[in-house]
């Protein structure tokens, strides 16, 4: 066998064909020489050769359908029994037809010898246990295997459609969470439509086992009544020779095809009853047979009592009996020491203290990177059984914030938590609280948006997202308040809209060294250059400041290509973080704007007094954390009071407030009004793109 496939392996390599073109290749040319063999007489040598090769291929499916620990990880056994039954129909048309035309002088060494072993004596009491033993054979694979294994395919087939789609919103809803990734997603939901393929293509693949017994019977009628007539009319046999030697052929052609088919029964019948499990059908039954000493205790003792009755063989019951008795025992010293281990674990668990034998604690207790603690409350949003909203809103907050942040956001690890109250919930970064608010579970939150034709009363609270005012109304009353023109929000969309505007603020916290380190090994695959030149430059810290400088004004760092080039392009100039990021956003200038212009391509802003823009940057101060404002307290309240009338101004017009000025000055303007009004945007000059358009919507004076 081994110098054959090294042959062919061989040949495959001189003609120039793989490994996979040469296996399809065999398997092309088998399925034609099962067609042929059917219509062209083979040679009695041939013919041994192949019915020992079809015993050998049922005996290996049902070796694999052992040692396989799921069904469709045998996936090709639907079309591997239509291929045995073809080819076990072949075999049988074709030693029928030697039988026929040689009769007496017909010398297949498998069928003679195979019929000689079996029936196990010669004469009429021979071939009549060679009838009974090929009737049995036929009965036991039509009546037990073949109609069972054919009702539980049936059954599993539809089943197995029916749960399809629940199955997959489960993958799906794990994915969402976070608790696995999209390969993993890929993998199931493809081992999901393999499952549900198998046992389709299994319901239509048992009716080949049972139209192979009825061929089977008919084919052995044929080679017994027209052998025999054969044997009298044409070759002037008398009967009882005619008899022996066609049916004595019969038996053994009969038996020696019924019995790879009925190992391909058994096969189908272990495949299609297996359950889902991780392990080989031996493994299972261990373990499920070992799961109570108690079971072989009583079952010894059972064995021994028949055993000593009068008439039963004591010499065979009673020793089993011993030796159920003994393995139960020997199970039951087992689970002693296995609770006696438990019972240790927990008592120290308990006092809080190590077990024996145990390792020490690692000195480092790493924290949850992004982490949602609900209060006992809140569960029923996360609880799959009750449709886990709040998990899947979670897993589209990511994918959200990965697209137009071009962050990938950690995985967002859940917990309940009963040291806050029941409708509290609490999102932690690296152990530390960034917002929390209360929800009350089947109630909503009405917001008055400025369309409101009628007003409510409610319970007033306030959006946790934005701080707006807003009230709680009933489920009765959600109808009313539509129509009434709020907007009306259920509880896991208040905690899904609160977390979305929690990372995007702090985007900035979220992306540490090992994301960054992540999304330059992944760029590295499709841009080695810009990686290579920007990492010769500047180091893992300096490039994770740059992002954060981005992420921390919602500046998306997607396009890590052009940021990394910039960055190369300036490196042997300055390192400094706070010019690096002005340069990376004039880079990005057109995607900013586009962030903030209409659709008419237009950006409404505010410009800023020359005079005092120049005493702000006169007032630059240089430190560690970069360039700040060191303003004189009361023109700082003066600009902050001058900023904030203007501002109001434009959100009463209805446009985003937005500040343009100087390069120079950008940073110094943002930096001086992030404390009192973290949500302005700030632009420079340079970061206007030439095809976006400017409209001013008035000078913010200082006095």
């Amino acid at each position: 066998m081994g110098i054959g496939l090294f042959k062919g392996g061989h040949m495959a390599g001189r003609f120039g064909i793989s490994g996979k073109s040469f296996s399809d290749l065999a398997i092309a040319i088998a399925a034609v020489v099962v067609i042929m063999m059917i219509i062209i007489p083979l040679p009695t040598v041939i013919l041994d050769v192949l019915m020992a090769c079809n015993v050998l291929l049922a005996l290996l499916m049902l070796l694999i359908v052992l040692y396989t620990p799921r069904a469709i990880d045998f996936s090709s056994f639907p079309t591997m029994l239509l291929v045995s039954t073809i080819f076990g129909l072949g075999l049988n048309v074709s030693s029928t037809r030697l039988i026929l035309t040689l009769g007496t002088k017909f010398d297949g060494k498998m069928v003679r010898a195979f019929s000689r072993f079996v029936v196990g004596s010669g004469g009429t009491q021979g071939l009549l246990i060679g009838f009974v033993i090929f009737i049995i054979i036929i009965a036991v694979q039509t009546f037990v295997i073949t109609k069972g294994a054919t009702r539980v395919a049936e059954v599993a087939a539809r089943f197995t459609l029916d749960a399809m789609p629940m199955k997959q919103a489960a993958i799906e809803a794990e994915y969402n969470s976070g608790a696995i990734t999209e390969e993993e997603q890929r993998k199931r939901k493809m081992d999901v439509q393999k499952e549900a393929d198998f046992y389709g293509s299994m319901d239509g693949s048992t009716k080949f086992i049972s139209g192979n017994v009825k061929v089977g019977i008919f084919i052995t009628v044929i080679n017994l009544i027209v052998g025999i007539i054969f044997g009298m009319v044409l070759r002037r046999e008398s009967f009882s020779d005619a008899i022996q030697t066609y049916a004595a052929l019969t038996v053994g052609d009969g038996l020696l095809s019924q019995l790879p088919s009925l190992m391909v029964s058994f096969a189908t019948g272990l495949i299609v009853t297996r359950s889902a499990s991780e392990e080989t059908l031996g493994e299972d039954i261990t373990k499920q047979f070992t799961q109570s000493s108690w079971i072989f205790i009583v079952a010894g003792v059972t064995m021994a009592v028949i055993g000593v009755l009068p008439g039963f063989p004591w010499y065979v019951l009673v020793p089993m009996g011993a030796a159920l008795f003994y393995l139960g025992w020997r199970l039951r010293s087992a689970e002693a020491k296995s609770f006696a281990a438990r019972v240790e674990k927990e008592k120290a668990k308990a006092k809080g203290t190590k077990p024996a034998g145990s390792s020490e604690i690692s000195p480092i207790v790493p924290l949850d990177p992004l982490l949602l603690e609900l209060g006992y409350a809140l569960i029923p949003l996360v609880d799959k059984d009750k449709g886990a909203e709040l998990t899947e809103r979670i897993g589209r907050i990511r994918r959200e914030i990965a697209v137009d942040l071009g962050l990938a956001v950690p995985k967002i690890r859940i917990v309940d938590n009963m040291r806050i109250e029941p409708n509290e919930y609490c999102f932690k970064i690296r152990g530390a609280a960034v917002g929390q608010s209360k929800i009350r579970m089947g109630w909503y939150m009405c917001m008055n948006t400025g369309g409101v034709t009628e007003e409510l009363n409610g319970e007033k609270t306030t959006d946790p997202a934005f701080g707006l005012p807003a009230i709680w109304i009933t489920e009765q009353e959600r109808e009313r308040a539509e129509r009434a023109g709020y907007a009306v929000v259920d509880p896991p969309t208040i905690i899904a809209t609160h977390l979305t505007e929690i990372i995007k603020s702090h985007a900035a916290e979220i992306i540490g060294r090992q994301e960054v380190q992540n999304i330059m090994d992944e760029l590295k695959k499709q841009y080695p250059a810009a990686v290579e030149e920007a990492t010769k430059i500047f180091s893992l810290g300096e490039i994770q400041k740059v992002m954060q400088g981005l992420l921390r004004e919602q500046v998306s760092v997607r396009n890590m290509v052009t940021i990394l080039e910039t960055m190369a392009d300036f490196g042997g100039v300055t390192k400094r973080t706070d010019i690096l990021v002005e340069k990376v956003r004039q880079a990005l200038g057109r995607q900013i704007c586009l962030q903030y212009a209409d659709e008419n391509r237009k950006i409404h802003a505010l410009t800023v007094d020359p005079a005092f823009l120049q005493k702000l940057v006169d007032s630059k101060v240089d430190t560690v954390n970069g360039p700040v404002a060191a303003l004189d307290p009361v023109l700082h309240r003066a600009w902050i009071s001058a900023l904030s009338a203007s501002i109001a101004a434009v959100q009463e017009k209805g446009y985003i407030p937005i500040i343009l000025c100087p390069e120079e000055a950008r940073y110094l303007v943002k930096a001086s009004t992030e404390r009192e009004m973290p949500g302005i945007v700030v632009l420079s000059v340079p970061e206007i793109a030439s095809d976006i358009y400017l409209e001013s919507l008035g000078e913010v004076k200082v006095e």
